[in-house]
């Protein structure tokens, strides 16, 4: 990123507006409602947003006095789990309005203030773009509890765009050999994406896009789901015990509850809302397996001409809306092929944004890693039971989204926007 002062204030306040559009679209017994045991009360998210920039900006960045240091145990995400958080005294929508506010006047003073040289905490902004992307992954969050909640509409965005000109299918032959994963150069990189390091990985194939609903209805159609041969012992026995029939938030007959409204099912689509286990079962059906991370990586960053990492696919630039779906410009995924501009130098699509892509890689540290600034970000994560998912989705803001970015959760979650494409060995 950058350490001009007055960019990153604009990427404190661009993040805000999301979050008040997103807590502003409902009402206050909307926000201190829970939605679903796996999603906190939308007002949690909201003070936890704002105890988070306070613990850092303001009190360690600054140095300042705490604000509300009383509640700093209510909005710890340690000490209470998702489903416990409406039984807590919490603060009402408009304390936590008031709060965060008060904790944002105080930060952009500590902004103003501070030299962004003075030690690692600081340099290139890090603290600063570790809060925005923390406050963004927090509003994706909350956009997955809109779709979770009952009632009518309260966001809106216009559709995807269509599909281009040129039709996107098949396999991509990545060859074999060493590339670059992580990085050691992004001064907003989060812990868990360095350092930079060489992995070699054998050539291999990778889908063009994300696997489709209409191609995902076929193992539907073909018994996949009553059929265990496809499905991991761990998988069968969660697909029966969920009694998982088809992706989350299919609603039958070609249709899908989308935020409030239900909608046909763009075939074109990539599916989202599946579960590692699901994913792993249709790669199985199809003859194919799911990427590792480093494949993912290699396929979405490696340029054959030059031998290097790119930041994106694309390239280092950041990304515009011609390269990708991301930050909720759209409320779904877009059909295979609407991002031409944003594909890999060997022609694979859509790997940023649209959705999550499951791999089948198990989250642990890269080779060297060192906790930074705190373990509770990632290391308590590594060797729990946590696939790494890769290249953010539809609902996934571009501060918090690049080649390297990693996200990880429980193989069974699915209320996520997670999706995947396939791979194989070559033969």
């Amino acid at each position: 990123m950058t350490t001009d002062k007055n960019l990153i204030a604009a990427e404190l306040e661009r993040t805000r507006a999301r979050t008040a559009l997103l807590t502003d679209a409902v009402d206050d017994d909307d926000l201190v409602q829970q939605h679903s045991p796996l999603m906190s009360p939308l007002v949690w998210d909201l003070a936890h947003v704002g105890n988070q920039e306070e613990l850092w900006l303001v009190r360690d960045v600054g140095g300042r006095d705490p604000l509300r240091q009383d509640i700093d145990h209510l909005y710890d995400a340690f000490k209470h789990a998702r489903r416990d958080r409406p039984a807590l005294p919490l603060l009402d929508p408009a304390e936590a309005r008031t709060y965060v506010a008060q904790v944002r006047d105080k930060a952009l003073d500590v902004l103003d203030r501070v030299r962004l040289d003075e030690r690692p905490l600081v340099d290139g902004g890090f603290a600063f773009g570790m809060i925005v992307q923390h406050e963004q992954q927090h509003d994706e969050t909350m956009l997955a509890t809109h779709q979770l909640r009952a009632g009518g509409p309260v966001l809106s965005a216009p559709p995807p765009p269509p599909p281009g000109n040129r039709r996107v299918r098949g396999e991509v032959l990545i060859p074999g050999g060493p590339f670059t994963m992580g990085t050691d150069t992004d001064p907003w990189a989060l812990d868990n994406e360095r350092p930079a390091h060489v992995v070699d990985v054998p050539a291999f194939l990778i889908d063009a896009a994300p696997v489709t609903n209409a191609a995902y209805l076929e193992f539907i159609d073909a018994g996949g789901y009553q059929d265990p041969h496809w499905w991991s012992a761990r998988g069968w026995a969660h697909r029966q015990e969920a009694g998982l029939t088809a992706p989350m938030h299919w609603a039958g007959e070609g249709l899908a509850r989308q935020f409030g409204q239900i909608v046909p099912l763009e075939m074109t689509a990539p599916v989202v809302h599946v579960s590692y286990f699901e994913a792993e079962a249709y790669a199985r059906w199809a003859g194919k397996r799911l990427p590792t991370e480093a494949e993912w990586e290699k396929a979405a960053r490696w340029d054959p001409e030059t031998g290097r990492s790119r930041r994106f696919p694309w390239g280092d630039d950041p990304p515009g809306p011609e390269h990708a779906n991301l930050g909720q410009r759209h409320l779904a995924p877009a059909p295979v092929g609407a991002y031409p501009a944003g594909a890999s130098p060997l022609g694979v699509h859509q790997l940023i944004g649209d959705v999550w892509e499951w791999t089948s890689s198990d989250f642990h540290g890269h080779p060297g890693f060192r906790v930074f600034p705190y373990a509770e970000y990632s290391e308590v994560f590594f060797g729990g039971d946590y696939k790494v998912l890769r290249g953010g989705s539809f609902g996934t803001d571009r501060a918090a989204c690049r080649g390297t970015f990693r996200n990880w959760d429980h193989p069974i979650r699915r209320q996520i926007f997670s999706g995947f494409r396939c791979a194989r060995d070559l033969l």
